[in-house]
């Protein structure tokens, strides 16, 4: 079974193979989604792009990222430059299906300050 270690929680939780990450996310309780979004979000269609999270380890073992997501990630005001350095990386939780063991960034910064940011 999958493995899915949330960095900043410090806790890890098994899942199904293809299991939705949002939907782990929230069945054992790990805060996604930053305030005000965990009020009001759009429920898992990918539109608000509110649950970005940063795929530190284990990129290939989830899902590869379909065209609605990254247009979405790439025509999005502040999601445009919280992808400048994480092209990879940078996931809509909503979107991604975990095929193995990963590590997860929950809550990235929206200005990545990373050594790629100005070049």
């Amino acid at each position: 079974m999958p493995t899915i270690n949330f960095v900043k929680e410090k806790r890890k939780v098994e899942c199904a193979p293809g299991e939705n990450l949002r939907q782990v996310a929230l069945r054992e309780g790990v805060e996604i989604y930053p305030f005000p979004h965990n009020y009001v979000n759009c429920m898992g269609m990918g539109s608000c792009a509110s649950c970005r999270v940063h795929i530190t380890k284990g990129t290939d073992n989830v899902s590869k990222q379909g065209f609605l997501e990254w247009i979405r990630l790439m025509l999005g005001p502040l999601t445009f430059f919280a992808r400048i350095g994480h092209e990879n990386d940078l996931r809509l939780a909503c979107k991604v299906k975990v095929n193995g063991n990963v590590d997860v960034e929950t809550q990235p910064p929206l200005i990545s300050t990373g050594e790629r940011f100005w070049g």
